[in-house]
Parts: structure tokens; C-alpha cells; sequence
């Protein structure tokens, strides 16, 4: 049985986004530097890695999920990656070969994989949480994947069957309350579901929300009362994805909005807040005072090229902004707080739902799908600075994680951490770099025991 393509595809097959072909156990990596004596607990980072060489077109979304997996404990570090074991991904090793289309083309499947699996592959690719004691792979075209600590798969989650569709692969965890609040979207109606969970891991709340047209919703944002959707206008075209063509556009004769619901209000209950037309992958973080929601994101002014499927080298660029709604007078407040560009937004997340003074964002050489990520940049709210670092010539970087310093007390006590690959020698290392003096660069770079493919998201999970 192949354990890997043989023969390249596809531009996203190849230099640091070639996948690799094992799964491995190593125990005490090498550190250069100092490793900070607060970190313990669980690096994760998820992201495609195609056990099979892929029938025809090839996007990342596509792409089997992987976990990177790093161990911290009492200054030793250990590495585990594993498959995330979906039913199509077995019923592809059950043939010896792959069996499903691209995600623009997945008719392609063979009708006796679909009966067996499923017509879209489950590849929980995209994020790894923990919430209620469980860990969940993430994608949003699909329900979560229950993993173990160590990563072996244990099969789809659908909360006791209350989960009716696909869920987002952002949910926001409520620190406070222990609460998870998270959505679905789907191309066919209803086209948006909305969910809370609460400390337990049961959904206690469950609301179909209207919107007029099937959008592509990858990430909302939760604030300590209220939950707040963007409807941008990049819609699904069902009729081309089932003639094999891409099934998303950019139709901004549609107008954008954002949707302001109480966190466990009812359908009828959505304010709807008209806005510059835009898009948004991913937010930072928002937080509510006095009637006023205060949303932080990084936003594009048109489609993202990771959306643009027949244009993967577009370079529409992000820029970080503050929207301010006034519930009470009903208006919205905009501003753009930088001109530097920046995606795969990050803060303390012992703040998630609250006020922040401190944002990271993700930066990059250029903004073609790749990920060309390269540093990182601080941002301070209050003072109204930043601080940046950028890895050196060669060097690609991921999304940068806060993971905070048990002991600490400041918000950014802590530390972020990045899978930061070299082009020339097609090695990885995960760099540590000191949260309060970002500009100083990494304090250690763990050796990982093998190159990791570029990849979505990185989360930190503190031992409990």
C-alpha cells in the first residue's frame, strides 16, 4: 500500500507543503536555548497531508488531516503526528489508493465509496480543540472527529445527536463559563445553525438562524453576552459545484452585515448591522460594555486567493480593523488600526469573550494561498504600538500561539509558539518566543524529529 504520493499533482504538493509519509513516537527532543519551566501541556498544530496520491485537481482543503502533536513536561518535550483516521480515508486504504474528488470536483468519488463513506471526505483538517474533556478535529464541512490524547481517532462526535450538520471549525470556549458556543453553515438550507454547549459538553442551545443566501461563514466572533455573525457576500453556487466548476463568487452587489444575537437568544432576536462590503476569515477576539461591542479582525476588501481556487496566486490583502456597534444608537463605528498585513489572528485565549489589550497577528512574505507566513507582530490596544519579529531568510512560519505562563499575571505572561520550517533544508523546529519582548526573538527553538507540512491551525492546551 502506498503511504504517500509518489509523484507530485499539484503546486500544493510540493517544498514545505509536500506531505510526509509516517507516523511517528519520539521522546525528549533537542532544544537550543532555554525552554521556559511554565510550559506544560500540549502543542498542537493540524493541517493536509494526503496519505494517497490525489485523483485529479488538488486543493489543502482536500488533504487528509494530520495532528502534530508536541508534549511538554517539566522541560522534556516529546512528538506524536497521526492520520485523523476519517471513514473515507479508510475506505481509501481498504483500495490502496485515493478514491475522492477535490472539493471542486467531488463527483469524481466512485459510487461505491460514497455508499460506503460517505460523498464527502471528513478529513477534520483544519483545527484541534479540547472542550469537556474531549479533543476534536475540526473542518466545517463536517462534524467533529473525537480524538484521544494521543491522538488515535475515535470516530465522528455529533453530541448525542443533537449536532443537526456540520459545525465551524472556530468555536469560541468561554473561559468563565466553560461554555463552547460555535455555528454551522451549509450550501443547502438551513443554511446557518447556532449552538451553545455548556462546561459539560451538552448542547443547551440551538437556534436556525435566516439568511437569504448559502455564504461561506469560516469564522464568527462571541463576546460575554452576545454572539455576533458576519454575512459577507461570498456565496455558494450549487449548480457549479455539481458541474464540477468552482461552487463559490465574490457577489458584492449583496451587501455585508453583521449579525448581533444574544448569546442564547432566539432566531427573531438577530439584529442585522449594514458594513463596508468585506470578508473575514478569522477574528481576533470581541468583548461588550455598556451596549457597545467592540470586534477586532483582520479583513479583506474582496474573496481571499485561498478561496479562489482558479487563482491561486491572487493576493488580496488583510489588514486589521476595529469595528465599534453601537446597540443603542444602532450605528457602526470602522477604522483600520494598521497598514501592515496580517492573518491567523491569535490572543490570550484566557481572555476569549473579554476585553484585550493585546492582539498577534500573522505575517507574511506574500499573500498567494501558500501560506507565506514569515513573523509575527504584537499589538498593543492601549498604547497604540507594536512590536514585530520575522524569522529569518528562508524561513516559514505558522500561525503563533499563546501559551500563558501559569505563573504570570499580565496579560502577556506567556509565551507564542510557531512551527517554523527552512526551505533549503526541509527541516521544522517549533520556536518559543518570549510574549512581552516579541521583537527579541525565539528564546528556544525545539528540533522536531521531521519536517512539518504547512498546515492550517496551532492550539495550546495547558495540562490540566
Amino acid at each position: 500500500m502506498s503511504t504517500g504520493p509518489e509523484k507530485t499533482s499539484s503546486p500544493f504538493l510540493e517544498g514545505l507543503l509536500e506531505p510526509v509519509r509516517d507516523e511517528r513516537n519520539d521522546e525528549e527532543l533537542a532544544v537550543e536555548g532555554e525552554l521556559p519551566a511554565g510550559l506544560n501541556g500540549i502543542f498542537t498544530r493540524n493541517g493536509p497531508n494526503p496519505q494517497f496520491t490525489p485523483i485529479g485537481a488538488y486543493h489543502p482543503f482536500d488533504g487528509d488531516g494530520m495532528v502534530h502533536a508536541l508534549y511538554f513536561d517539566d522541560g522534556k518535550v516529546g512528538y506524536r503526528n497521526r492520520w485523523i483516521e476519517s471513514a473515507g480515508l479508510m475506505a481509501e486504504r481498504k483500495r490502496g489508493k485515493a478514491c475522492y474528488g477535490s472539493i471542486s470536483d467531488f463527483l469524481a468519488t466512485p459510487q461505491d465509496v460514497v455508499e460506503e463513506a460517505g460523498m464527502m471526505k471528513n478529513n477534520a483538517n483544519t483545527h484541534f480543540v479540547r472542550h469537556a474533556g474531549r479533543y476534536l478535529a475540526l473542518m466545517e464541512a463536517g462534524k467533529p472527529t473525537e480524538m484521544t490524547r494521543d491522538l488515535a481517532t475515535i470516530g465522528e462526535f455529533d453530541f448525542g445527536g443533537r449536532l443537526e450538520g456540520p459545525m465551524t471549525a472556530h468555536p469560541k470556549i468561554d473561559p468563565e463559563t466553560g461554555e463552547m458556543i460555535f455555528f454551522g453553515y451549509s450550501p443547502i438550507p438551513p443554511y446557518l445553525q447556532y449552538y451553545v454547549a455548556d462546561k459539560r459538553g451538552e448542547i443547551v442551545h440551538h437556534a436556525v438562524i435566516d439568511i437569504p443566501t448559502p455564504v461561506l461563514m469560516h469564522d464568527f466572533a462571541v463576546t460575554r453576552n452576545y454572539t455576533i455573525f458576519l454575512d459577507s457576500p461570498v456565496v455558494f453556487d450549487v449548480a457549479a459545484m455539481f458541474r464540477g466548476e468552482p461552487g463559490i463568487r465574490w457577489e458584492p452587489e449583496l451587501g455585508t452585515r453583521l449579525g448581533v444575537l444574544p448569546r442564547r437568544g432566539s432566531a427573531r432576536q438577530v439584529r442585522w448591522f449594514e458594513i463596508d462590503s468585506c470578508s473575514v476569515v478569522h477574528f481576533f477576539n470581541a468583548w461588550d460594555h455598556d451596549r457597545v461591542i467592540e470586534i477586532y479582525a483582520p479583513i479583506f476588501n474582496s474573496m481571499p486567493g485561498g478561496l479562489r481556487f482558479h487563482d491561486p496566486e491572487q493576493t488580496e490583502k488583510p489588514y486589521p480593523h476595529h469595528w465599534s456597534i453601537d446597540l443603542e444608537a444602532g450605528t457602526v463605528k470602522s477604522e483600520r488600526i494598521d497598514d501592515c498585513p496580517g492573518e491567523f489572528p491569535r490572543i490570550n485565549d484566557e481572555l476569549a469573550c473579554r476585553q484585550t489589550r493585546y492582539l498577534y497577528n500573522t505575517l507574511a512574505r506574500d499573500w498567494a494561498f501558500e501560506f507565506n507566513f514569515n513573523g509575527v507582530i504584537k499589538y498593543d490596544l492601549e498604547s497604540g504600538s507594536s512590536a514585530q519579529f520575522v524569522h529569518g531568510p528562508g524561513q516559514t512560519s505558522g500561525e503563533h500561539v499563546f501559551a500563558p505562563d501559569p505563573d504570570g499575571s499580565a496579560e502577556d505572561d506567556g509565551w507564542l509558539l510557531s512551527v517554523v520550517s527552512d526551505q533549503a533544508t526541509r527541516t521544522s523546529v517549533l520556536a518559543v518566543l518570549d510574549a512581552r519582548d516579541v521583537a527579541a526573538g525565539p528564546v528556544a527553538r525545539v528540533k522536531l524529529p521531521r519536517r512539518v507540512p504547512i498546515g492550517f491551525h496551532a492550539n495550546w492546551l495547558p495540562e490540566v
